[in-house]
């Protein structure tokens, strides 16, 4: 039986993993669960996976989740250093799912406690993504994508010496605001840019899946995940989200994985990796589709795809600015403080305040912090002095 831990159990992923993992408990077991705030969701889930430790991040709502389990027998952790523990736990393999910068620290903590990690957490790899290699090959574990786009070149790959590839491709929705023109765009709401044509995510994944940014970081994810050059890899935008991605061999032929949008396939290939699961899921009708369609992403009208693939072709510290800037962006976004165009601005400024500086160095964790911490400050300053309207 194989003991898992959860990392962001309450978001989209986290449910997900667990929804597979309880439709077989004759394979897996539960250990260890971790949220950020949402006492409520992981009360119920402690009740039905029964996990020996759980971690929330705000010391508030451990305080609630005590309240809510009562005497149930549980551990409850708070803090980043809770939720490191929990990342770390007697368990075989740690499902990171954490959103953000967040999923970081848990993340290491995981490999260096000996786990395999199966990754929805692409800032882990955007982030550090040469610190996380590094303690992953300290310690001979493995890394497995939960990405649907990810999974999908894990899977093409099928074991193949990476001299053998000509290029990734990863596929790309368009977001809400493909067919949209610019002038049209630079008046989405914030209600618009949540409203995803095929995919059912958290909010701010789907404001970057609407900016583009989503794609970027998995560009810079993949780079690392897959031993990739950035100007081998390439974005094509597939409004159907069918192909999730594919690889090109040396011989020009193309290997692609194919399915329904459902997060449930990847997250099932990560979790029982060599073998496949047979899932009860709707079954993929190419006839019934009649066609599939692919364009060329356009950078002019989502500006953050480029900016992400000038991060992942810079310093080892430009990717950690790239995303700790349109965090900011975003959470100001939602927030309804800036309108939509000032995301793809905030990271060019913060971008470029950062490649004025020189190139940043990365020998461990207290350098992407601080990188982070910077562009936090500067992504915040820019967006206050930020004249653009309401959401």
């Amino acid at each position: 039986m194989k003991r898992i831990a959860v990392l962001g159990s309450t978001g989209s992923v986290g449910e997900q993993t667990l929804a597979v993992a309880e439709a077989f408990p004759e394979r897996y077991r539960v250990v260890s669960l971790a949220a950020r705030r949402n006492a409520e969701k992981l009360a119920e889930q402690v009740r039905r996976c029964r996990p020996a430790r759980v971690a929330l991040m705000e010391p508030a709502a451990a305080r609630e989740l005590r309240e809510r389990l009562g005497d149930h027998p549980v551990e409850i952790l708070t803090g980043p250093a809770g939720l490191a523990a929990a990342a770390s736990c007697d368990a075989d393999l740690c499902v990171a799912a954490i959103v953000g910068a967040a999923g970081l620290e848990p993340t290491l903590a995981a490999l260096r406690a000996g786990m395999d990690v199966a990754l929805a957490n692409k800032e882990a790899l955007v982030m550090a993504g040469a610190l996380v290699l590094r303690e992953l090959r300290a310690r001979g574990r493995s890394l497995l994508p939960v990405d649907s786009e990810h999974s999908a070149i894990f899977q093409a790959l099928a074991g193949a010496p990476r001299a053998r590839v000509r290029r990734l491709i990863l596929t790309a929705s368009g977001g809400p605001f493909r067919s949209w023109p610019a002038e049209r765009i630079a008046r989405a709401t914030v209600e618009e840019a949540l409203r995803h044509p095929n995919w059912e995510m958290g909010p701010k994944i789907t404001i970057d899946s609407a900016t583009l940014m989503n794609k970027g970081l998995e560009v810079i994810e993949a780079r690392w995940l897959f031993d990739m050059p950035p100007e081998r890899i390439e974005v094509v935008v597939h409004p159907e989200s069918i192909v999730h991605s594919a690889v090109e061999f040396v011989d020009s032929s193309v290997i692609a994985q194919l399915g329904l949008p459902d997060m449930r396939v990847p997250i099932a290939v990560a979790l029982a990796h060599p073998e496949r699961l047979e899932l009860d899921l709707p079954r993929l009708d190419l006839t019934a589709l009649g066609a599939l369609h692919f364009e060329t992403p356009d950078t002019k009208r989502f500006p953050c795809l480029a900016h992400a693939f000038a991060a992942a072709s810079a310093d080892e510290l430009a990717p950690a600015v790239l995303n700790a800037a349109n965090e900011v962006a975003v959470e100001a976004f939602l927030a309804r403080r800036v309108a939509f165009p000032a995301i793809a601005a905030a990271v060019e400024s913060v971008l470029d305040s950062h490649f004025a500086h020189g190139a940043g160095a990365l020998r461990d964790l207290p350098d992407v912090l601080e990188a982070d911490g910077w562009a936090r400050e500067r992504a915040r300053e820019w967006l206050a002095a930020c004249q653009g309207g309401p959401a």
